[in-house]
Protein backbone atom coordinates (compact mmCIF):
# COMPACT_ATOMS: atom_id res chain seq x y z
CA UNK A 1 0.00 0.00 0.00
CA UNK A 2 1.50 3.37 -1.38
CA UNK A 3 1.75 6.05 1.73
CA UNK A 4 -1.05 8.49 0.19
CA UNK A 5 -3.17 5.18 0.76
CA UNK A 6 -1.74 4.37 3.85
CA UNK A 7 -2.61 8.40 4.66
CA UNK A 8 -6.18 8.17 3.56
CA UNK A 9 -7.06 5.29 5.66
CA UNK A 10 -5.82 6.93 8.86
CA UNK A 11 -7.65 9.84 7.75
CA UNK A 12 -10.59 7.57 7.08
CA UNK A 13 -10.54 5.99 10.40
CA UNK A 14 -9.45 9.29 12.57
CA UNK A 15 -12.30 11.24 11.39
CA UNK A 16 -15.09 8.11 11.47
CA UNK A 17 -14.37 8.49 15.16
CA UNK A 18 -14.46 12.23 15.73
CA UNK A 19 -17.93 11.73 14.44
CA UNK A 20 -19.09 9.15 15.84
CA UNK A 21 -18.08 11.08 19.64
CA UNK A 22 -19.61 14.17 18.17
CA UNK A 23 -23.45 12.69 17.56
CA UNK A 24 -22.76 9.99 15.05
CA UNK A 25 -22.77 9.89 11.66
CA UNK A 26 -25.14 7.72 9.03
CA UNK A 27 -24.05 7.32 5.47
CA UNK A 28 -26.32 6.40 2.54
CA UNK A 29 -26.50 6.18 -0.83
CA UNK A 30 -23.46 3.64 -2.74
CA UNK A 31 -20.19 5.00 -3.57
CA UNK A 32 -19.53 4.18 -7.76
CA UNK A 33 -17.10 6.56 -9.32
CA UNK A 34 -14.46 4.53 -10.78
CA UNK A 35 -11.15 6.45 -10.20
CA UNK A 36 -10.37 9.97 -10.05
CA UNK A 37 -13.96 12.32 -9.89
CA UNK A 38 -15.02 15.18 -8.74
CA UNK A 39 -17.83 15.60 -5.51
CA UNK A 40 -19.93 18.57 -4.87
CA UNK A 41 -21.21 19.09 -1.57
CA UNK A 42 -23.35 21.83 -0.09
CA UNK A 43 -21.59 23.81 2.97
CA UNK A 44 -22.55 25.07 6.51
CA UNK A 45 -20.04 24.16 8.79
CA UNK A 46 -16.20 23.37 9.29
CA UNK A 47 -17.11 19.98 10.26
CA UNK A 48 -18.90 19.40 6.78
CA UNK A 49 -15.15 18.33 5.88
CA UNK A 50 -14.62 16.55 8.68
CA UNK A 51 -17.66 14.06 7.71
CA UNK A 52 -16.81 13.83 4.36
CA UNK A 53 -13.44 12.27 5.49
CA UNK A 54 -15.79 9.72 7.44
CA UNK A 55 -18.04 9.08 4.94
CA UNK A 56 -16.31 8.74 1.58
CA UNK A 57 -14.22 5.33 1.21
CA UNK A 58 -10.32 5.16 2.28
CA UNK A 59 -10.25 4.14 -1.13
CA UNK A 60 -11.16 7.39 -2.80
CA UNK A 61 -8.51 9.04 -1.17
CA UNK A 62 -10.51 12.64 -1.22
CA UNK A 63 -8.30 15.88 -0.97
CA UNK A 64 -10.23 19.33 -0.99
CA UNK A 65 -9.85 22.28 -2.58
CA UNK A 66 -9.88 25.35 -0.36
CA UNK A 67 -8.92 28.82 -0.14
CA UNK A 68 -4.62 28.93 0.11
CA UNK A 69 -4.69 32.39 2.27
CA UNK A 70 -6.97 30.98 4.84
CA UNK A 71 -5.48 27.78 5.38
CA UNK A 72 -2.00 28.37 5.56
CA UNK A 73 -1.19 31.61 6.72
CA UNK A 74 -1.74 30.07 10.26
CA UNK A 75 0.77 27.42 11.57
CA UNK A 76 -1.87 25.70 13.11
CA UNK A 77 -4.08 25.48 10.18
CA UNK A 78 -1.78 24.45 8.38
CA UNK A 79 -0.89 21.52 10.41
CA UNK A 80 -4.60 20.70 10.18
CA UNK A 81 -4.89 21.33 6.33
CA UNK A 82 -2.06 19.35 5.54
CA UNK A 83 -1.73 16.36 7.73
CA UNK A 84 -5.15 15.62 9.14
CA UNK A 85 -7.48 16.72 6.37
CA UNK A 86 -5.44 16.81 2.97
CA UNK A 87 -5.94 20.72 1.46
CA UNK A 88 -5.59 21.49 -1.99
CA UNK A 89 -4.30 24.81 -1.75
CA UNK A 90 -6.25 27.45 -4.02
CA UNK A 91 -5.11 30.79 -4.46
CA UNK A 92 -7.93 33.70 -4.78
CA UNK A 93 -5.58 36.34 -5.51
CA UNK A 94 -5.18 37.48 -9.99
CA UNK A 95 -7.85 37.38 -12.37
CA UNK A 96 -8.62 33.57 -13.13
CA UNK A 97 -8.83 31.41 -10.04
CA UNK A 98 -10.28 28.58 -12.25
CA UNK A 99 -6.59 28.50 -13.33
CA UNK A 100 -5.21 28.00 -10.13
CA UNK A 101 -7.80 25.27 -9.14
CA UNK A 102 -7.00 23.35 -12.34
CA UNK A 103 -3.40 23.59 -11.84
CA UNK A 104 -3.96 22.20 -8.22
CA UNK A 105 -6.55 19.29 -9.08
CA UNK A 106 -5.77 17.93 -12.04
CA UNK A 107 -2.73 16.09 -10.65
CA UNK A 108 -4.80 14.60 -8.27
CA UNK A 109 -7.55 13.68 -10.69
CA UNK A 110 -5.13 11.67 -12.88
CA UNK A 111 -3.62 9.72 -9.95
CA UNK A 112 -7.58 8.48 -9.34
CA UNK A 113 -8.31 10.73 -6.55
CA UNK A 114 -11.37 12.40 -5.44
CA UNK A 115 -11.59 16.40 -5.83
CA UNK A 116 -13.84 17.75 -2.88
CA UNK A 117 -15.33 20.98 -4.34
CA UNK A 118 -18.34 23.52 -2.33
CA UNK A 119 -19.41 24.90 -5.26
CA UNK A 120 -21.33 28.03 -2.65
CA UNK A 121 -17.89 28.91 -2.69
CA UNK A 122 -18.47 29.58 1.53
CA UNK A 123 -20.12 28.38 4.48
CA UNK A 124 -24.05 29.17 4.47
CA UNK A 125 -25.42 30.77 7.64
CA UNK A 126 -28.88 30.00 6.99
CA UNK A 127 -29.22 25.99 6.35
CA UNK A 128 -30.30 27.46 2.48
CA UNK A 129 -27.65 26.45 -0.50
CA UNK A 130 -26.80 29.30 -2.26
CA UNK A 131 -26.26 29.26 -6.24
CA UNK A 132 -23.56 26.73 -7.43
CA UNK A 133 -20.45 28.13 -9.13
CA UNK A 134 -19.75 26.39 -12.43
CA UNK A 135 -15.53 25.87 -11.64
CA UNK A 136 -16.59 21.63 -10.15
CA UNK A 137 -18.10 21.50 -13.39
CA UNK A 138 -15.10 22.87 -15.52
CA UNK A 139 -12.89 20.92 -13.90
CA UNK A 140 -14.29 17.38 -14.33
CA UNK A 141 -14.93 18.55 -17.60
CA UNK A 142 -11.81 19.34 -18.36
CA UNK A 143 -9.95 16.66 -16.33
CA UNK A 144 -12.45 14.47 -18.07
CA UNK A 145 -13.68 12.67 -14.70
CA UNK A 146 -17.22 12.34 -13.24
CA UNK A 147 -19.18 14.59 -11.03
CA UNK A 148 -20.67 12.90 -7.73
CA UNK A 149 -23.04 15.24 -5.78
CA UNK A 150 -23.11 14.70 -1.94
CA UNK A 151 -25.67 16.38 0.83
CA UNK A 152 -24.30 17.06 4.28
CA UNK A 153 -26.98 17.35 7.55
CA UNK A 154 -26.62 18.27 10.26
CA UNK A 155 -23.03 19.48 10.24
CA UNK A 156 -24.38 23.31 11.24
CA UNK A 157 -25.58 21.63 14.44
CA UNK A 158 -22.64 20.38 15.20
CA UNK A 159 -20.16 22.85 14.64
CA UNK A 160 -22.06 26.43 13.30
CA UNK A 161 -20.53 28.82 11.44
CA UNK A 162 -18.33 31.10 13.64
CA UNK A 163 -18.56 28.54 16.58
CA UNK A 164 -15.57 28.18 18.89
CA UNK A 165 -16.93 24.50 20.34
CA UNK A 166 -18.01 21.93 18.88
CA UNK A 167 -21.92 20.18 20.10
CA UNK A 168 -23.47 17.19 19.72
CA UNK A 169 -25.97 15.76 16.99
CA UNK A 170 -26.88 13.34 14.75
CA UNK A 171 -24.88 13.39 10.89
CA UNK A 172 -25.78 13.01 7.67
CA UNK A 173 -24.32 12.12 4.09
CA UNK A 174 -26.22 11.23 1.20
CA UNK A 175 -24.40 10.01 -1.95
CA UNK A 176 -25.97 10.53 -5.05
CA UNK A 177 -24.74 8.51 -8.86
CA UNK A 178 -22.13 9.65 -10.63
CA UNK A 179 -22.78 12.77 -13.21
CA UNK A 180 -21.54 13.13 -17.01
CA UNK A 181 -20.00 16.90 -16.35
CA UNK A 182 -20.47 17.06 -20.52
CA UNK A 183 -24.50 17.14 -19.42
CA UNK A 184 -24.80 18.55 -16.70
CA UNK A 185 -24.39 22.23 -15.09
CA UNK A 186 -24.10 23.66 -11.88
CA UNK A 187 -27.45 24.48 -11.59
CA UNK A 188 -28.41 21.18 -12.14
CA UNK A 189 -25.73 19.41 -9.28
CA UNK A 190 -26.99 22.07 -7.03
CA UNK A 191 -30.98 20.60 -7.99
CA UNK A 192 -29.34 16.85 -6.91
CA UNK A 193 -28.15 18.13 -4.26
CA UNK A 194 -31.16 19.88 -2.96
CA UNK A 195 -32.93 16.63 -3.59
CA UNK A 196 -30.60 14.55 -1.79
CA UNK A 197 -31.07 16.83 1.40
CA UNK A 198 -34.71 15.44 1.25
CA UNK A 199 -36.34 17.80 -1.47
CA UNK A 200 -37.15 14.43 -3.11
CA UNK A 201 -37.87 11.86 -0.85
CA UNK A 202 -39.91 9.40 -4.39
CA UNK A 203 -36.19 7.81 -4.66
CA UNK A 204 -35.02 5.69 -1.61
CA UNK A 205 -31.40 6.00 -1.17
CA UNK A 206 -29.53 2.44 -0.10
CA UNK A 207 -28.27 2.48 2.92
CA UNK A 208 -23.95 1.48 3.54
CA UNK A 209 -22.79 -0.97 5.58
CA UNK A 210 -21.72 1.04 8.22
CA UNK A 211 -23.27 4.10 10.47
CA UNK A 212 -20.42 5.12 12.62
Amino acid sequence: MSATRITSVLRHRLWRAVCAVSGGLTVTGRWRAPGGCVVVANHSSHADTAVLLAALPAGAQPVFAAAADYWFDVPVRRFVASSLIGVLPVRRSGTDTYAQLLAAARPALKAGRTVVIYPEGTRSTDGSVAEFRSGAVRLARDCGVPIVPVAVLGTAEVLPKGASFISHAPMQVRIGAPVDPHTASAAQLRAQVLALRGDDTTKPLEQLAYAA
